[in-house]
């Protein structure tokens, strides 16, 4: 049985435009779907369900579902009392989360450039879950912090997906209110984690501003003004809340598609 990955490669060049992430789905042999992502020395294949090297970590569906367990084993409570302590991640723990961090970056980016955004979303909330984790559990504030830093780009993809999304199903309203609710996320995060530099040294500026360039286009492509949930908020700040009880009615009985 040959091993080499030669009629691969040859028939499926590397020929990138910049930062264009190169990715297609495949039946395997047996039947089941996988992603392919050409890189440059060759192909990375992954799962497209649980975890994307189809591993089962310790007999769970991902390691962010043992981290839970293990941290909540024994009668140990994530969020117990002041005097309880707090279960910490031992460097073993750190190594194989970043293991699955570095593995759903990739198939994150793989959906997105399939335009297969209801699964983009789906792995960007495991990654800010995980990421949630880090944060309440991890071994340092170092380790917590090289982390949070790539926690904006997480937000950027997730809200680009689901106003993506909210498009393919025509509700261009819900896309805006998702694109603003994403620079704001942006914006919190930006003001804790990068406080001491200025706006454009800040990771998280450069993806704000897409966003309200993607915002922008939304409207003016779908003629869209302010959304009810734009409206509702002018009307809570004016304190006019018996129009902001007929705005949320209208917000909870709108049509689904």
């Amino acid at each position: 049985m040959r091993r080499d990955l030669d009629d691969t490669i040859q028939g499926w060049p590397y020929e990138p435009e910049s930062g264009e992430v190169i990715a297609r789905e495949v039946q395997a042999r047996d039947g089941r779907t996988v992603i392919q992502i050409r890189v440059e020395l060759g192909v990375l294949q992954l799962e497209v369900t649980g975890r994307p090297d189809g591993s089962r970590p310790h007999g769970f569906t991902t390691y962010l579902e043992y981290l839970r367990y293990r941290s909540t084993a024994r009668g140990i409570v994530t969020g117990g009392s002041d005097s309880a302590p707090r279960w910490r991640m031992s460097q073993e723990h750190c190594t194989d989360a970043d293991r699955e961090l570095v593995q759903f970056s990739h198939r994150r980016v793989a959906w997105l450039a399939l335009m297969r955004y209801d699964r983009a979303l789906r792995d960007a909330d495991h990654t800010l879950a995980l990421m949630d984790f880090v944060a309440g559990h991890g071994i340092d504030e170092e380790y917590i912090a090289s982390h949070e830093k790539f926690r904006g780009l997480v937000l950027f993809h997730r809200h680009q997906a689901a106003a993506a999304l909210a498009l393919e199903r025509r509700r261009p309203e819900e896309a805006i209110d998702v694109v603003r609710e994403g620079v704001a996320q942006l914006g919190r995060h930006q003001e804790e984690w990068f406080a001491d530099r200025t706006r454009d040294e800040s990771p998280d500026q450069t993806l704000i501003e897409q966003l309200l360039v993607l915002e922008q286009e939304i409207r003016k492509n779908f003629g869209v003004g302010k959304t009810l949930r734009e409206q509702l908020d002018e009307a809570v700040a004016r304190e006019d809340y018996e129009r902001a009880a007929r705005l949320r009615d209208q917000i909870r009985t709108r049509p689904r598609r």
